[in-house]
This record gives structure tokens, sequence and C-alpha cells, in this order.
């Protein structure tokens, strides 16, 4: 499967998963209207053209991953998924393209679309894109929201894409990079500058949405995300090396930058409406871009993957993706009985894991709970885990509630885990503190030594329901 953005835009239309739109301004209204469509019932991949300002064919496309439908086929698992057969699918997935990522090295190549165009300093200007700002409390013009950022590991040369906001900064000349600490990109990048004083740095602003969701979860730090790529769609990503860096781009992005930031050369950056669903970012200073080449293919495509209160661009795929991932490190981990895992998006796909499991001795649910808590796929900005028992849906939060109410006792049941790994994004760290946070790992099952005599559960037998829909349909809808 190719890797191409506009292939696959050809392959959305035909499947009825593409809205054309047009005359929408970057100011606010492509931000809106990206907003709108995540909260219909099904969402859409939405490409804005006759942007106000901008030439035809300058286009943006928002809500790539926004269904079952648009993911399956991004992820390389064809166009007819709905959201069990995605889950069901992807149950051992995630593991395997980890596995088999070193079979699919990325290939090197001399020439590709993306050189189309190359500009260079000082005839730098990234607002030659029609770059939205997003939010009406967004501090500036954000051209890297569903982006790649491209760092390498100074001692190992291993590559690294990270989803990191991006804001167009000197009137269209540079830009910041705002980089959690703990991430591999922010690793990497205090290594270089304890080596060289300085680190080389690329991003990808336009691409196949498959970088976006390798850029976007945990990718183990041994594994190389352009593997991963690769081991996803079943071939491997060709890449072009910038001329400045040497970094590898994707040959056929459409739009890309490289440069060099310095640990002194920061900007005043934010606020930007962020996945918890608040403004994050005070105007702190943030490390910038000295850009030095942008390259572009002709009628180039801005791919944005706007946050916000979920939901939101990439809530789902994130759900559905860290759901898959954690489960399987789970597994692997070792852990028995286990039933399900959900991330759910109302928690922006990371704060709120739900666990179920078949209790099979004592301690067993805490041991569930902790370990969810605290896997290196779960750990950041996680505030809530909670273990249900197997009869409880992890993905019902109506379901999971009542398991909370009626088999949790708050005074055994619920512990708090402290100065665990938080964000800057937090709406509850404050402004220059240290971005620690604390979880709440919450046992919802069952006591252990009370299955065999806990109150049975108040409802039809499933046989039962299926013998009276059955005879009465238009009862059961």
């Amino acid at each position: 499967m190719t890797a191409d953005l506009r292939a696959w835009l050809v392959e959305a239309e035909k499947a009825g998963e593409l809205q054309d739109v047009r005359g929408a301004s970057w100011d606010l209204e492509i931000g809106a209207l990206s907003q709108v469509n995540y909260r219909r019932s099904v969402p859409k991949a939405l490409v804005f053209d006759d942007i106000p300002g901008y030439v035809t064919g300058l286009r943006v496309l928002s809500g790539s991953v926004s269904n079952p439908r648009l993911l399956g086929s991004v992820l390389g698992m064809g166009w007819n998924h709905t959201d069990d057969t995605l889950m069901a699918e992807l149950a051992t997935a995630p593991g395997e393209w980890i596995r088999k990522a070193a079979d699919f090295p990325a290939e090197t190549v001399e020439n590709g679309p993306l050189l189309a165009n190359v500009d260079s300093k000082p005839d730098i200007d990234l607002l030659t894109f029609p770059v939205p700002r997003w939010h009406e409390g967004d501090g500036g013009r954000y051209i890297g929201t569903g982006c790649a950022v491209v760092t390498r590991d100074y001692d190992t040369g291993r590559i690294n894409l990270g989803a990191y906001r991006m804001q167009v900064q000197d009137y269209g000349r540079t830009a910041t990079v705002n980089i959690e600490a703990g991430k591999h990109g922010a690793q990497h990048l205090r290594r270089w500058f304890e080596a060289e004083g300085r680190a080389p740095i690329a991003a990808s602003l336009g691409m196949h949405p498959a970088y976006l969701v390798a850029a976007g979860v945990e990718v183990p730090a041994d594994v190389a995300e352009y593997s991963y790529v690769g081991a996803m769609l079943g071939s491997p990503v060709r890449t072009i090396a910038g001329q400045v860096t040497g970094l590898p781009l994707p040959y056929d992005a459409e739009i890309a930058l490289e440069g060099w930031v310095t640990p002194d050369d920061k900007r005043p950056e934010g606020p930007f409406g962020e996945w918890t669903g608040y403004y994050s970012g005070s105007r702190d200073p943030i490390l910038n871009i000295d850009v030095e080449r942008v390259y572009y293919r002709d009628d180039p495509i801005l791919l944005g993957a706007p946050p916000g209160k979920p939901p939101h661009d990439y809530s789902y795929m994130r759900t559905v993706m860290k759901s898959a991932i954690i489960t399987d490190a789970l597994r692997r981990a070792g852990l028995p009985g286990l039933r399900g895992v959900w991330a759910h998006e109302v928690g922006g796909g990371r704060s709120l894991l739900i666990v179920s499991i078949e209790q099979r001795y004592p301690g067993h649910a805490r041991q569930a709970a902790y370990l969810a808590a605290q896997l290196p796929n779960a750990a950041y900005m996680n505030r809530f885990t909670i273990v249900v028992d197997s009869d409880v849906n992890p993905r019902d939060l109506g379901e999971v509630m009542w398991a909370a109410t009626g088999r949790c006792d708050p005074e055994t049941d619920i512990e708090v885990m402290k100065r665990t790994w938080g964000s800057r994004v937090d709406p509850l760290t404050l402004p220059g503190a240290l971005a620690f946070n604390s979880r709440a790992v919450i046992d919802a099952c069952r006591p252990y030594e009370r299955l065999a005599d806990f109150p049975v559960v108040a409802e039809s037998s499933p046989e039962l329901v299926a013998d009276v829909s059955r005879r009465w349909p238009e009862v059961a809808g």
C-alpha cells in the first residue's frame, strides 16, 4: 500500500468519506467547521479549498482519522470497518507492527514530489500556505497540528517522529515547536544541545495520515517510526534527506521544513486549544526553529489535526490505537484474564482508562490497575484507571459507572499514585510548575472474597433476551 496522501484522498472520495468545503477562511472558520464535523454522528474527512486570500489548490485537510472506515484505511486494513471490527483486527496488530518494523526500513531516494518547490532563507514565508487559526482563543496560527516532527538520536542515529504543536512566528519566517519533557523528541534535542549546542530538526506538515498515527502514539524508543509505518502499510516508505540537516522526510510529503533549534532561541507561544479540552500555554517562551528550507509540492495540502474538547480531530484515532496498544502491552506483561481495554475519548484517549478482567486470584484487580496505570504506553497524563469485572463493557461508561457505584467502596477500593507523569497542557498544572500529576486507581470489581455470594445482577439472561427479541421484533427495534 502506498503512503501517498493524494492517492488516499482519491480512495476516500470513492468510499464516500471525503467532503469538499469551499470558501471557508483560515481565520477560525476552518477550525469551527472541523469541530462541527467531529461532532456529527459519522464525521468525514474535510478538504478545504478556495480559502479567501489564497489561490485555488492551496488546501487544508482535517478529520482524516475521525471514523472507523477512515482510520481502518489509513492503517492499511481496508475501507469497510466498524468500531467492533476495527478493534478486533487491531487486537494484536500494533504489537506485530513493532515486532516487524525492522523488516521495513525506510528507503532513501534522491528525488520525489516533495522537491517540486524549495524555498531558502531569506525567502521563507510559512504564511504562503493557508495556515489556520483553529480556535478563538489561540495565540496565533498553527501550521503544525497534523505534523510529524523529525529528530535524530545523537548517539544512535535513530530517527523519531513526534506530533508536536507548531506555531508560526516572526511573520512566517520561523515556527516554534512545543515538545513535552519526557517525549523522545525532547530527549533527542537535549542531548544535541549538550554535545553540539544546537540540534537539527525537521517537520512534515502534510502527508499520508499513517505518519500522523505513528507520530501521535507511543512507539517504543528502539523502534523507528518510519519502519513502524512501513510495517503498518506492508511496504517500506521512501524518504528524502533534507538538504541542510540530512534528516529524512517522506519523499511524497506535501509540505515540509527543516532547520535548527538552540536552547536560547525561544519565542512566546500559545495559548492553544489542546486535547484536554482547555487552552494551554501562557505566552511562555518555547523553542523556535531557525527554518533553513521549506519544501512543497505544487498545490500542496496542509494536514490539520486540531485538538480541543473531545471529540476532536484525532481523539477517535488515539482512543482506538491506545486501547489496542495497551491491550497488547498488558498481554505481553503476562496479565491473565484480560477481557478488554478502552482509553475513553472523553479523556482524550489518555486520562481515563478502563480495564476489564476475569478475576482469578486475590489482588488480581489491583495488579491490573497498577500495571495499566504505569505502562510506558499509558502513563503519560493518565488520571483515572478503573478495573471492572468481565461482565462490564469497558467501552460503555454507563456500565462502568454502574459497576463503580455498586462494587467500589471508596474507603478501600480507591488509591492515589502521586508525582506521576503529567503534562504542561494539564489544566491543573500551574504555570512554571513541574508537570507532575496524580492518578486514582479504582477497583470497581466485585470483592474477590465475595465472588461466590455477591448479589446477582438483576437483568434478563442473554438467552431470554434473544428469544423475546426474535418473537417481538417490533419491540427489539
